[in-house]
């Protein structure tokens, strides 16, 4: 039995979560603090692969990609292309687990009390420390839930996955499109065996979600209150950050 489908898997939902992880909290904290007027428009845009069928974003995809779409061109022009090969596994999966990353850690986001940011902005903190040392720290439990989410996700892509990067044996073939194809081939048994090894691995990272879930039920009622329960510990805080900063 070829195994080839498992690393693929692993290797595509790894990349795609990895490259999620940074776009959807850069996506999620920034729409988090846009006020514009064409924030409803870009919201509904990037959750959109959430709820169009995989096969219609695998469309969308092909359009751009392809060799007559417009980022297909401009790779044609440097002498590659990502259709039909492992890239295109990736993008795929990344599309369809982004809206899960981005709306997660956009409710986490702004789910954080307005007076922390504004305590540290007033001690100088900058930008960039406020976001990796105070609003990422305190949508921690969120964004681990979204991560969880997106992996999820990516594993179990199937109808975008076939449409722009097909089914090559050892290449782009990964577990729900083995799937697929066994069970169509009448292969019942191998079918089965491939089912059995993802709902292992999706009820694993359910069971991390929960987990992550119960951390931030605590926090917020436990840990979280005592420390940042009142405007002095954000203050203390965002004095720490500033000293810090400074040293």
């Amino acid at each position: 039995m070829d195994l080839s489908p498992i690393w693929i898997s692993l290797r595509t939902a790894i990349t795609a979560t990895l490259i999620t992880f940074f776009v959807g909290i850069t996506a999620a904290w920034f729409m988090a603090g846009y006020k514009g007027f064409f924030k409803g428009l870009i919201d509904g845009v990037l959750n959109l692969p959430l709820v169009l069928p995989p096969t219609v974003v695998g469309f969308f995809l092909l359009l751009l990609f392809g060799r007559n779409g417009p980022i297909g061109k401009v790779l044609m022009a440097l002498g590659t292309s990502v259709i039909f090969s492992w890239p295109a596994t990736v993008i795929a999966a990344f599309v369809v687990a982004f809206p899960l990353m981005y709306k997660t850690a956009r409710g986490a986001f702004e789910q954080i009390d307005g007076n922390v940011i504004s305590a540290a902005r007033t001690l100088g903190v900058s930008e960039w420390s406020i976001f990796w040392r105070i609003t990422v720290p305190l949508a921690w439990p969120g964004i681990a839930a979204g991560t969880v989410l997106a992996f999820a996700r990516a594993l179990g892509e199937f109808g975008a996955t076939l449409m722009i990067a097909g089914n090559i044996p050892g290449k782009t073939q990964t577990i729900p499109v083995a799937i697929f194809f066994a069970a169509e081939g009448g292969e019942m048994d191998k079918a089965f065996l491939w089912v059995l090894l993802i709902v292992g691995i999706s009820l694993t990272a359910i069971m991390i979600m929960n987990y992550w879930s119960e951390v931030q039920r605590k926090f917020v009622t436990g840990g979280g209150r005592k420390k940042y329960g009142t405007f002095s510990g954000y203050k203390k805080e965002a004095s720490g950050i500033q000293t810090g900063s400074e040293i």
